[in-house]
């Protein structure tokens, strides 16, 4: 099979391992031939201390490089933070982000192949030649976009980065705007909609809807190219509350109830075919989806395993059906 996966940073680096697993992709498998490409979210990226930093991209790349540190579920295994300390000695700012001694080499690289011109799709794919992610991992775009965050506090009413209101102030003020800077002026990153074309489905994780999924699909072309596709997406929130991080934060700035069945309906089913929920969400339906239940909670190698394989076998059937019924576009246009 030839899946392509949108994803953001932890949720979606651990659902694509598991997603490794259901496929049989690994160094014991050379033979095999299903692939997995990668759309990897960087509105999150920013720039600190002159270096550009990819959070998400590295996540991925890192926790299916064997790297990531499991307890935190990003950065680097094993790191220290010497660098961190003494650039707050010299009273550097910020000192909110913490990039690790390990990480900074990552960024190191990084900034010297942009500074000789490099696109970000080049560079991601030097860095990958040693982690050996199993995957193709494409940028969503070699443009710079970036999230910011509308937000008004003391400090008056301002725009800041959404690092900063994500990790600095941990979404507690309440954001009245999310703006992808950028993301209507740029273009899909060389290989990006050549592979959804060729896709046999297109998977969601549980990302946040928002800032992740939401910021990849509000690039020009990329979202009317994965309508064109069979759908399946893994809600990230389970019982009314998010699986991990501040996403019900990021659905409230834009009107969105923290539910499995309202971040659905946001999809809509123009985009998706099908949805899995949690089974403490059982009962969940939307109309012109196909709703299934299942433990969502990836709290170990073979319960993320065995979701990725439902997402798989719900996206097989669906495909299935589409072409019973005269095509995956047409049954797709055919909806309200």
């Amino acid at each position: 099979m030839r899946i392509v996966v949108l994803a953001g940073g932890v949720g979606g680096a651990r659902f694509l391992r598991g997603l490794k697993a259901a496929l049989g992709i690994g160094a014991d498998a050379p033979e095999n031939d299903s692939t997995i490409t990668v759309i990897g979210n960087t509105g999150d990226d920013i720039t600190l201390f002159g270096l550009r930093v990819c959070p998400d991209l590295d996540t991925v790349m890192y926790t299916l490089g064997g790297g990531a540190d499991e307890a935190r579920g990003w950065g680097r295994a094993d790191e220290t933070f010497t660098v961190k300390e003494e650039l707050a000695a010299y009273g550097m700012q910020p000192t909110w982000f913490g990039l690790g001694d390990r990480d900074f080499a990552t960024h190191i690289v990084r900034a010297q192949m942009m500074a000789a011109d490099y696109p970000l799709s080049a560079i991601t794919a030097a860095l990958c030649d040693r982690w050996q992610p199993g995957v193709r991992l494409l940028p969503m775009t070699d443009d710079r976009v970036e999230t910011h965050v509308l937000v008004n506090d003391e400090g008056g009413r301002r725009a800041i980065h959404f690092q900063e209101w994500w990790v600095r102030h941990r979404a507690a003020i309440p954001a009245e705007q999310i703006i992808g800077a950028g993301a209507a002026d740029a273009t899909p990153a060389p290989g990006v909609l050549e592979a959804i074309a060729e896709a046999d489905a297109v998977l969601l994780p549980p990302s946040n809807p928002v800032v992740s999924i939401g910021t990849i699909l509000n690039v020009p072309g990329i979202r009317d190219a994965v309508a064109a596709k069979t759908v399946v997406g893994v809600s990230p929130i389970i019982g009314g509350a998010p699986v991990r991080g501040h996403a019900d934060a990021c659905l409230t700035a834009i009107g969105v109830e923290t539910s499995a069945r309202a971040v659905a309906e946001h999809y809509g089913p123009e985009l998706l075919d099908g949805w899995l929920v949690d089974e403490a969400d059982e009962g969940v339906s939307v109309e012109g989806i196909e709703v299934r239940s299942r433990p969502l909670y990836m709290s170990d190698p073979e319960a993320t395993r065995e979701l990725a394989r439902a997402a798989l076998d719900l996206a097989v059937e669906l495909k299935d059906r589409a072409s019973d019924t005269g095509g995956r576009t047409a049954a797709k246009e055919a909806r309200p």
